[in-house]
């Protein structure tokens, strides 16, 4: 399985739910905690254009968006595609 990334905040409903996502497809996540690491902030901004908003997901070199975007790749049967090595 690709790498995750997820750039997340510790009281983040987006967050939580998208991690919840992830785990049910077994996949392994890297998570950075935007608010407690104002430097991954700033990569965060940068691998995103200026996208503020968390979480902002990266799965391998792809950059998949947020929450939203998380859940619209899983119900179209992208995200498995997305996952796999």
């Amino acid at each position: 399985m690709k790498k995750v990334t997820i750039y997340s905040g510790e009281t983040c409903p987006h967050c939580a739910t998208a991690k919840a996502l992830l785990k049910s497809k077994n996949a392994e996540y890297e998570e950075i905690d935007i608010w407690k690491d104002p430097a991954r902030a700033k990569e965060m901004l940068q691998r995103t254009n200026g996208v503020r908003t968390i979480p902002q997901i990266f799965i391998g070199d792809t950059y998949v968006g947020g929450n939203d975007q998380l859940q619209a790749a899983n119900r179209d049967g992208k995200l498995d595609e997305l996952l796999k090595d």
